[in-house]
């Protein structure tokens, strides 16, 4: 969760986190993650970098086009990046909470970044960011027309999304560049929405409910601030991603009968395990958490150890069902599918700028071959979740259709669907709805007992 930058590690000097900030960018830019890029950061100044990144990622398609106006030969990357940065923020009107740094001021402290950094590009980071300052309306007006500058998207992306939804997809574009709520899951073991709320507000911590166990803080605040997380009271998770467990267990979305105490389940992509952990807050499941990557899964285990809960893991590729399952078939599966990200850019602005056109063709394939490869693992009657975080059409509903022609013993039941990060898509069984991340579900039965 990103703070607004002129909060985020205040103590640090701007100039330096100026530096480290166009470290990010300039890795994001090579086609590595700002995850990744931040853990090499230094732990002090790490806060308000991330700030200064995301919101210069957010910024990056205008910042783009305006460097390419005034310098025509590119510089090297990571003045680039320290250019990128920082146009990002000298070319914009102070937001609401009065975030933005002092233009002059960010203008004196890149400059100084670039004496440390690469003393021989000073001259131009200076020259560059003060023309930015005299011109900044002209400027704007020269890139106004083009698309990436406007939407701060690849062109890819805005077209996909205009051609998939052609009455909404200015106002996903808009909410993918919004600062994410940091939205909370009490544990329904340890307590509910509303008294947690009062928690909070015991601790200063203004808050409201916004889903039966889902919380939105009213300003984000570290983990460690939040009474009982360490406990396992409390986990963060965004309100779209609370709707995959209610969704499996039944009947919060179908009416139909709960799924039965010791239900055994398989949670088939489970890392980082937020919704393994919902899962076993709301009953007692013999559940199997699979995982790729070793790694990732390891954070499942740290998460179930902190909410005091059990489940079975295994570090697997579930599309190898011979190299992991014994034979039993499961009366449940769920099946967070690997995709584009597309509906989750809000809280990592650098997917956008990472993910290649492309990359589609490759994630629908594992998404199919996921669905083909597990379906036959699920028991006669039993029910099977698929999401995926995504705001694509070929990833959602495409994805179900072409798969339901493939598996006739398939039966479709109510589900969300398409839910897009707009406060139209929100859960509403709360007093006060919020904008969610973006995702797909599709629940399917299967016919047969």
């Amino acid at each position: 969760m990103s703070r607004p930058a002129s909060e985020a590690g205040a103590s640090a000097p701007l100039a330096v986190l100026l530096t480290h900030a166009a470290d990010a960018v300039a890795a994001v830019r090579a086609g590595r993650s700002l995850t990744d890029a931040l853990a090499a950061v230094p732990a002090a100044t790490r806060a308000g970098t991330q700030a200064l990144a995301f919101d210069a990622l957010r910024e990056l398609g205008r910042a783009q086009a305006l460097r390419a106006a005034m310098v025509t030969k590119t510089p090297p990357p990571w003045v680039d990046a320290l250019l990128l940065v920082a146009l990002g923020f000298v070319t914009r009107e102070a937001d609401a909470a009065g975030s933005s740094y002092a233009p002059h001021t960010l203008v004196n402290q890149a400059v100084e970044a670039a004496k440390r950094r690469a003393s021989a590009q000073s001259g131009l980071v200076n020259a560059v960011l003060r023309r930015a300052l005299r011109e900044r309306d002209a400027l704007l007006a020269s890139v106004a027309a083009d698309p990436v500058a406007r939407w701060n998207h690849p062109r890819w992306w805005i077209d996909r999304l205009r051609a998939d939804w052609p009455e909404q997809w200015q106002a996903v574009l808009a909410a993918n560049n919004a600062r994410a709520p940091m939205t909370l899951r009490v544990n329904a073991r340890r307590g509910d929405a509303a008294s947690y709320v009062a928690r909070l507000a015991e601790a200063g911590l203004a808050a409201r409910q916004v889903g039966p166990q889902a919380v939105e803080l009213l300003r984000p605040a570290p983990v460690g601030a939040l009474p009982g997380f360490a406990d396992g009271d409390v986990s963060v998770q965004d309100l779209a991603a609370q709707w995959a467990a209610p969704l499996l267990l039944g009947p919060a979305f179908n009416g139909d009968t709960p799924l039965a105490a010791g239900a055994r389940v398989l949670d088939a992509c489970a890392a980082p395990g937020g919704k393994t952990a919902h899962l076993l807050e709301l009953a007692e499941l013999d559940l199997l958490a699979l995982d790729a990557d070793a790694q990732r899964l390891a954070r499942v285990d740290e998460t179930l150890a902190r909410l005091r809960l059990a489940a079975r893991t295994r570090a697997a590729d579930a599309r190898d069902v011979a190299a992991w399952w014994d034979g039993r078939p499961f009366d449940a599966i769920l099946l967070d599918a690997p995709c584009s990200a597309s509906g989750i850019v809000r809280r990592h602005p650098d997917v956008r700028w990472l993910r290649r056109e492309s990359d589609l063709d490759g994630l629908r394939r594992t998404q199919s071959g996921l669905l083909d490869a597990l379906w036959p693992l699920l028991a006669p009657g039993g029910r099977l979740v698929y999401a995926t975080c995504s705001v694509f059409r070929a990833e959602g509903a495409q994805q179900i259709d072409a798969f339901l022609q493939r598996a006739p013993d398939a039966c479709p039941r109510p589900s969300p669907g398409h839910c897009l990060p707009l406060v139209d898509n929100a859960d509403t069984s709360a007093a006060h709805a919020s904008a969610t991340d973006g995702f797909f579900y599709a629940r399917i039965d299967k016919q047969g007992r």
